[in-house]
């Protein structure tokens, strides 16, 4: 499974992509809108994990951009901010299928990366 984690916080990016490493998942990172939207150009991905609220660019640009790119990727969002608990960030974003803490465990994080993308 192909895996985009685009995510601003450098540390927290390399961390999940280790463990879903370990899980055999390749795993491409993107620190910012430009850099994500140049990796879904170039690249297939099978779930996108998206910092809702990316430092250097629009978490909802991105998947936007994913919606019309790679119609079949599925958006997992990460979030610090209780913003969208609530639940308004499905009717922002037509791909999104799930809605995380940045706070969630590695391993909790993929598993949900690994269910969405075993049903895409």
């Amino acid at each position: 499974m192909r895996v985009l984690i685009v995510e601003s916080n450098a540390s927290l990016r390399w961390l999940w992509k280790r463990h879903l490493q370990r899980r055999g998942f390749a795993v491409e990172l993107a620190g910012s809108q430009e850099e994500a939207a140049g990796a879904i150009s170039d690249r297939e991905h099978d779930v996108i994990v998206l910092d809702a609220v990316l430092e250097d660019g629009s978490a909802l640009a991105v998947a936007d951009y994913a919606s019309y790119r790679r119609p079949d990727a599925r958006v997992i969002f990460v979030t610090s901010s209780s913003f969208f608990s609530d639940g308004s960030i499905f009717a922002l974003a037509a791909n999104a299928c799930a809605v995380l803490p940045c706070g969630t465990s590695p391993d909790d994080l993929a598993s949900v990366v690994e269910h969405y993308g075993a049903r895409g």
